[in-house]
């Protein structure tokens, strides 16, 4: 919508996307309007073309708004009693054109709340009206106008459940378990065992050392001074 008000004040020149938004702002504060878009894809001399209209329905009548270079092709009056009765008033506009349609697109009623955050359904039946008898046309268009007045229709975005969060849990998908944890091999199983207690010495090496320690200490010997070794007999030799 803040588009739409830019709009109204630049005025500035708009294409048919553009007036499709305008139209819908501007008819926002009139609820007994419904509101849906009507896309066209046609062919002419070796190329597509599209265009767009903001289909209109009130007091069991239909017309559109919109914005083009041909006047059949723009604003409808609130005169058609069906919705394929519409579409084929357009499809026979651009035959005046020598254009050939080939698809028609129609989107869900818009809603009128302005600060609305639901995208606009632009496209909710295709059909490919080149290769479709009028009758076929007809019997989709009215089918799809009945389902759309009995608000059975809803956007694409509603069919996938809305999460709420609950407090203290996350919106983010579940993590994956964690894997059980692998079998430790022998060096892991070496390196996770406790530290073992020095061994005991054997009972003859305990015994061995009970003795040593009760045996009485040897007394040392003095070695004799040189002077007195020529005393003894030890010759001396120099």
């Amino acid at each position: 919508m803040e588009t739409a008000k830019e709009m109204t004040r630049e005025s500035l020149p708009i294409k048919c996307l553009e007036a499709v938004i305008l139209g819908i702002y501007l008819t926002n504060g009139q609820p007994s309007i419904e509101r849906f878009p009507i896309s066209f894809k046609t062919y002419f001399s070796g190329n597509y073309f599209h265009h767009v209209v903001l289909g209109i329905y009130c007091s069991g009548r239909y017309g559109s708004l919109g914005m083009s270079r041909r006047a059949e092709l723009m604003d409808k009056p609130l005169t058609f009693r069906t919705l394929s009765d519409l579409v084929f008033d357009f499809e026979d506009s651009y035959k005046k054109y020598l254009h050939t349609v080939k698809k028609v697109k129609i989107g869900l009623y818009v809603p009128h709340e302005p600060h609305s955050f639901q995208p606009i359904e632009w496209k909710q039946l295709v059909l490919n009206v080149s290769k479709m008898l009028r009758a076929d046309i007809r019997k989709e268009l009215e089918k799809y106008a009945r389902d759309m007045r009995m608000k059975i229709l809803k956007p694409a975005s509603a069919h996938s459940p809305t999460q709420v969060r609950s407090r203290g849990k996350s919106l983010s998908p579940r993590r994956r378990q964690a894997s059980p944890p692998r079998r430790l091999g022998r060096r892991d199983k070496s390196q996770g065992k406790r530290p073992r207690r020095p061994r005991r010495p054997h009972r003859r090496q305990q015994r061995t050392a009970v003795r040593l320690l009760r045996m009485p200490a040897l007394p040392e010997k003095k070695v004799a001074d040189l002077s007195t070794l020529n005393e003894v007999g030890y010759q001396i030799r120099i």
